[in-house]
């Protein structure tokens, strides 16, 4: 199968979102109801502030608690909007933050941040200046306006209409910022959403039930409780632990000079997408197989130009003194379910 696929169905009663490249599976999206999506927006309630840290906690409904990263001008009791950045560990607070932003397929609505930007991925000088009218001719709002780059090429009606719901929602919700309890003011996109959302490129798009075993995306989600991911030119073990995530390069049964360039520069070019299907992020340290320091500088590379590519915000720290790689990733995702595992 070749080409781009994007798959809508459900794994048992849980919704989840494939995405498919030459019938491989490139990323996965699967729903999380015990946890509070990323993107969605709160009223939530300053509790007390974290000394030391220079952090706020807050009070969010069910009893759940909000981590906030500065507390500055805030004071305990006092209702603020918040929006979700991320999923919390086991124990822990939610992250969030209160630049609250309503983000859909084209247009993301700033409040506060007055200005109309065009995503600079867009070069065509006509292109801009169509959509500085399109966006002109419906956006009036006191908030600002990024029109993202997924407006290229799409039917100006749509991106209008983007544009408007948008702005509806910023205004109902930022009417119901006051209020003396915490409440939940928008739940935040499930997966089908976040495809339609985030995968705007040309792609096929199934919805029939059954979907996920007809186009072999059970299958590929069944290897994701193995740790070993086989590269072609070695192998490549990722292991979450408390602490980290610990990825071990092998060269396997090559034992030519060139082996251990070979199997890092595939572990480079494979480690994005293995941490993105399993949901793994924090510190993350990589074992490569032992090489020069000439080649550490090629495979550094190669790593900068796989993480360009990702979806996810990850800094590449750099190599320790006992010569293993550092990574930092945000934690837009938990973990891969492996207990859905039960239901294929």
């Amino acid at each position: 199968m070749k080409g781009r696929t994007i798959v809508l169905d459900h794994i048992g009663a849980v919704e989840a979102a494939a995405y498919l490249v030459d019938g491989k599976l490139d990323d996965i999206l699967i729903d999380h109801a015990d946890a509070a999506r990323p993107g969605a927006i709160y009223r939530g309630i300053c509790d007390r502030p974290i000394k030391g840290q220079g952090g706020m906690m807050l009070r969010l409904p069910e009893g759940e608690t909000a981590f906030l990263r500065h507390s500055k001008g805030l004071r305990p009791g006092q209702p603020m909007l918040v929006q979700v950045t991320g999923f919390s560990e086991v124990g822990k607070a939610v992250p969030v933050t209160d630049r609250v932003l309503f983000k859909s397929r084209y247009a993301i609505v700033t409040p506060g941040k007055p200005g109309l930007n065009i995503s600079r991925q867009i070069t065509d000088e006509d292109v801009r200046d169509n959509l500085l009218a399109v966006a002109h001719g419906v956006f009036d709002a006191e908030h600002g306006l990024i029109l993202r780059s997924s407006c290229e090429g799409a039917d100006e009606v749509e991106i209008a209409d983007d544009i408007l719901a948008m702005t509806a929602l910023a205004d109902a919700v930022l009417a119901d910022a006051e209020g003396s309890a915490p409440e939940a003011l928008t739940e935040g996109d499930g997966p089908h959403a976040l495809a339609w959302r985030e995968w705007a490129g040309v792609a096929d798009v199934v919805t029939q039930a059954g979907a996920f075993a007809e186009h072999g995306v059970l299958d590929q989600l069944a290897g994701l409780a193995d740790p070993l991911v086989s590269l072609g030119e070695g192998t490549m073990y990722v292991e979450p632990t408390r602490a980290l995530v610990a990825v071990d390069v092998n060269t396997g049964n090559d034992t030519t000079p060139a082996a251990a360039l070979k199997a890092n520069l595939a572990a480079a070019r494979a480690l994005p997408r293995a941490l993105r299907l399993r949901g793994l992020a924090g510190q993350i340290t990589v074992d490569f197989v032992s090489m020069s320091k000439a080649h550490r500088k090629q495979v550094e590379q190669s790593l900068r130009a796989s993480f360009k590519a990702d979806p996810i915000e990850t800094s590449l720290v750099g190599w320790t003194p006992m010569g293993l790689f550092e990574l930092q990733r945000k934690r837009e995702r938990p973990p891969f379910p492996t207990a859905i595992l039960r239901d294929i």
